[in-house]
């Protein structure tokens, strides 16, 4: 039997995915993957302050206005499903059964790869800590012993998306994805971010830079494929190869 073709995205806040992996979500759902999205929290607290700015704005109201635009932002990628946890933000904690969840989690959608934060944030550590959590989940999911009798995790890798300031975060991209085919609909998410949108422009730019990479990587300084947008990710572990 052919193994089904899943991914699963595991972010922090409820934006994580749109900025840093949009693209990546949108071309694999395009590629006949399934995309499943796990929003740790909605980023109620620390990443919606032009919602806080707002005359009697409410926690629930700031949370119920994050998750509808995440919702929007997740069918503008074709996501294949979004799922929210709802554990609150700055900081960000999980308890073993959140982490129990979050293995359920993984085990069922079984991914041939997971992506999340860098492993350093000194500006958020919301999103160190969601990747750090996202490789326990995953070394947990692996393991024979927990909840015997069900179906192990292989070795997905795991690849860790752009963080805001890639100099202060030792991240350093192996792999740059051309996602010119699903710009529109990448960029059509961000503005789904009401929220934020002081990003829109970021992250544009971040999408153009990086097709230089691209270009710059495949096939040398003039013969590059040309590419417009595209996304960098970092490999967490070996990938294994036939041939080079």
């Amino acid at each position: 039997m052919t193994r089904p073709k899943t991914a699963l995205v595991i972010s922090a806040h409820a934006a994580d995915f749109v900025w840093r992996a949009g693209g990546a979500i949108a071309l694999h759902q395009q590629l006949g993957y399934a995309v499943t999205v796990v929003c740790l929290s909605y980023g109620e607290r620390g990443e919606s302050a032009k919602l806080w700015k707002q005359g009697g704005m409410t926690l629930q109201r700031v949370k119920d206005a994050r998750r509808a635009e995440a919702e929007a932002a997740a069918r503008a990628l074709d996501v294949h499903d979004i799922r929210f946890f709802d554990l609150g933000d700055y900081p960000l904690h999980l308890t073993r059964d959140d982490k129990d969840r979050l293995v359920d989690v993984i085990r069922a959608v079984n991914p041939r790869f997971m992506m999340s934060h860098s492993t350093r944030d000194p500006y958020n550590t919301d999103h160190a800590y969601t990747t750090s959590v996202a490789m326990e989940a995953r070394m947990i999911a692996q393991a024979w012993g927990h909840n015997p009798g069900e179906q192990v995790l292989g070795a997905p890798q795991l690849y860790l998306f752009e963080p805001h300031q890639t100099e202060q975060m030792g991240w350093k991209p192996d792999v740059f994805l051309d996602i010119t085919d699903v710009w529109e609909k990448k960029r059509a998410a961000i503005e789904c971010m009401q929220g934020q949108e002081h990003l829109w422009d970021y992250y544009t730019n971040v999408a153009q830079n990086r097709a230089n990479h691209f270009r710059r990587n495949s096939g040398g300084q003039a013969g590059g494929r040309a590419a417009r947008y595209a996304e960098g990710f970092q490999s967490v572990y070996p990938r294994t190869v036939d041939e080079l």
